[in-house]
Formats: C-alpha cells, structure tokens, sequence
C-alpha cells in the first residue's frame, strides 16, 4: 500500500477521535468508517492499525517525540512501531519533519521509567507491581502492548474442532487448536470472517481461549437450570448452550435491551433453543428473585475495568482510572452478593472477571466468602479443568494471562454452595 498524505490526514482524523477517550475505540472506529465510506478494505486497515498503535504507546510517543502534537505522533507510531522506512515517513510529513523525525528513529527507550516505557499511567503500573511483583509485571506489561491473536470458538452442536480447520485451511485460513481450550481454533492474522460459510452457519464464533475456558469452569450439564447473570452479547452464554446439548434451561440476564437484542440474533446463528435471554433492571429485579435457590449453575462474568483486554482494547488504561475500578468493585460486590441467592444447595457458583487487578478478584471474593458464613466454599479451579481433561496449573483461583498462557487476561473463582437447607 502506497501512503499517501490523504490517507494519513485520514489516520489522523480517527485518532483525534480516539484520543477523547469518551467511548471505545472501536466503536469509535466502526462510526468513522460509516462516515468515510469511500475508504477501501486496505486504506481502513492502515488507519485502525494506526490508531491502535498510538493508543497502546501513546505515553512512550509522547515522551521521545520533541514538541509532541497527534500528527507528530501519528509519524512517529509510523516510524516507531508499524514498521514503515525513514523514507516513507518523510515522504508524507513536511520537510521542518525529517530532523526530529532522525532522531527519534535514533533514540533509545532503554533508560526511560518503566511506566513511559510501557505506556502505562503510574496509578495502573504501580498496582500491577504491588499484585505481581516487578519482575511479573515487566514480562507482563510488555505483552499486554502486543496485538492479540484472532480466536475461534467450535459450537460443538453443529461442528467438531478437527473439521473446522480443515475446512478453514481449504479456503486458505491457517489455523490450529488453541493450546488449552478443547474447542477452542486460533487463526493466523485477521481474516475477514462476516461471510465465512462456518460463521453464517453458527458453526464458530469468534472468542478468545481464556473466555472459553471460564465457560469450561460452569461445567453445565445437559437439563440444568443455568444463569448468565451479566450475559452481554452472549459469547460464554453460547458456549453455555451447547454445553448443555440444548438442553434444560439457560437464562441470559443483562440490563442492556442492545446487548440482548445482539445476543438474540447469535442465539438463532448458533441454533440454540435453550436460551432465555431476559431484560432486567438492576441486580434486584424480580425476575431474578423468583429463581432464589433453584439454580445449578450461576456464571457471573461481572463488569470490570477490563484491564486484561488491554492487547485488544488498549485505550482501556487510558480511560480508566482509580476512581473507576473503586466504582466497578462496589458494582461486583453487589452483583456477586445478588447472585449467589440464586444457586441451590450443591449448586455452582463461577465469578469471573477480564481485570487484573487483586482489588476486582482476589479481594472480592475473600470477602464475600468471609460474609457467608460457610455457605460457599472455594473449589480449586485446577481440579474442575482436569475433570474434562485440561491440564491447566492454575491453583485454586484461575488465572489466565497473556505472557503466560498467550490469551487475554481471565480470573475466576469456582465455588460451591454449601448449605443443605
């Protein structure tokens, strides 16, 4: 592709949007490109790289860029990090651009504070120190800057894993099973799946492994009563499905009739008819109390920072902050407490979130096992995986993290309730 310095403009319109960090980015993307419908399927390409790639090191950029302003820095991320020449920057830039332009080719990051060289704001680096330890969180902020993989899920309703690749190889995919998760296809690259006949079938879904295994952690079985309490858009309530062969009962809660309306439509690709999804008002509604100790499976994939998705939506640790995660743990303190009024004796209970950080994981759920009273106990999460044959050495808490494991960041915690009247 031929840069040109309309397509650059164009780049650096998109990322002055991004940079309000007043929705996500792709959000914000998906509306620019409705918007400049004249852009091809490369000019688009380019452009989403491009911001993508000033939001993950937008902090770094703005440290060894001299006089930093966002066509600055769209050169730099150019030069820098998507692997264009000298040459070819220059050729778009003004002619005032080719010295600074040498020296940041030039420069050296080696000797600059960890936090700018990883583009992290201090308040997030210093937690992922105090929960990690430094050396940890190095490894893992470096790969938290790296894009991440595109991921397939295998409705095993309708297809079987081994048959997915073949039929992905022979339309010119290179794919291969994800390491652990047992239905679970990783691609190479970005293909455009829209109009794969394996997609519009509901034969795959796109969803990264460590969603899949948190799924995997429900363990549903065929004619339960299941709950997706925070369902979204129902990518793990898919999976609950076909767990579940399509049976018993599977109600998907969420208090967003967007999201639902969404999962509605995945639903029937997915040819599932054991799903309910319900609108609810908040964590009291009725419709949630009336199943009060009458369900065996309850996944709470709670609303969080989602810090561990930063590889795909690094404008995250900007639009975060200490502020927000001290909201989101009050968030999932309620919701944990209202949902686990819902699982029977003997029932399980799985609280899943995609943050990092000790204060949305470990911290919630000691305290409120701390409140039960013996109610709930804590199973370890290594145990219920190999009970379906994956070797995963998680400990009692799963944790799954990109430097380690090579999916977005996971955590949950598997418990039991305990009480038998």
């Amino acid at each position: 592709m031929r840069l040109s310095r309309a397509l650059l403009d164009s780049a650096n319109n998109a990322t002055a949007l991004a940079c309000k960090f007043d929705r996500p980015a792709d959000t914000i993307l998906a509306e620019f490109f409705r918007q400049n419908r004249q852009l091809g399927s490369h000019d688009r390409h380019f452009i989403s790289d491009t911001v993508f790639s000033i939001l993950r090191h937008k902090r770094l950029l703005e440290a060894i860029v001299p006089q930093p302003d966002l066509r600055r820095l769209v050169l730099a991320s150019l030069l820098k990090f998507q692997g264009l020449p000298l040459n070819a920057v220059e050729a778009v830039g003004a002619p005032s651009d080719q010295a600074w332009l040498r020296e940041v080719e030039r420069v050296s990051t080696s000797n600059l504070p960890p936090a700018v060289r990883l583009s992290l704001p201090d308040w997030l680096w210093q937690n992922l120190q105090s929960d990690f330890g430094e050396d940890k969180a190095l490894r893992l902020s470096e790969a938290l800057l790296a894009p991440a993989p595109l991921d397939l899920r295998v409705n095993t309703l309708i297809a079987n894993r081994k048959g997915v690749i073949e039929e992905l190889t022979r339309g010119g995919i290179t794919a291969r099973p994800t390491a652990y998760s047992p239905i679970g296809v990783r691609l190479e690259g970005k293909p455009s799946l829209n109009q794969n006949p394996l997609y519009l079938s509901g034969a795959i879904e796109i969803q990264d492994e460590g969603s899949q295994l948190l799924g995997l952690l429900v363990a549903p079985a065929r004619r339960q009563m299941v709950v997706d309490f925070c369902a979204g858009t129902g990518g793990k309530t898919l999976l609950l499905g076909a767990m579940m062969r399509d049976q018993g009962r599977l109600y998907a809660f969420d208090v967003s009739a967007k999201r639902l309306e969404a999962l509605k439509q995945r639903v029937k690709r997915a040819q599932l008819a054991n799903v309910h999804p319900q609108l609810i008002g908040s964590e009291h509604d009725p419709r949630i109390a009336r199943l009060a100790g009458k369900v065996d499976r309850v996944l709470v994939d709670a609303p969080c920072s989602g810090l561990g998705t930063l590889r795909r939506s690094p404008d995250l640790k900007w639009r975060q902050s200490p502020a927000s995660v001290s909201d989101w743990v009050k968030a999932q303190v309620r919701v944990l407490q209202a949902s686990s009024q819902l699982v029977k004796p003997g029932g399980r209970l799985v609280y899943a979130t995609c943050s990092l950080l000790a204060a949305e994981n470990e911290e919630i759920v000691e305290a409120f096992l701390e409140s039960q009273n013996g109610r709930f106990c804590l199973l370890n999460s290594q145990s219920v995986l190999e009970a379906q044959r994956i070797q995963l050495d998680t400990g009692h808490y799963f944790r799954v993290l990109p430097d380690e494991h090579g999916c977005d960041g996971f955590f949950a915690a598997v418990l039991e309730r305990t009480e038998v009247a």
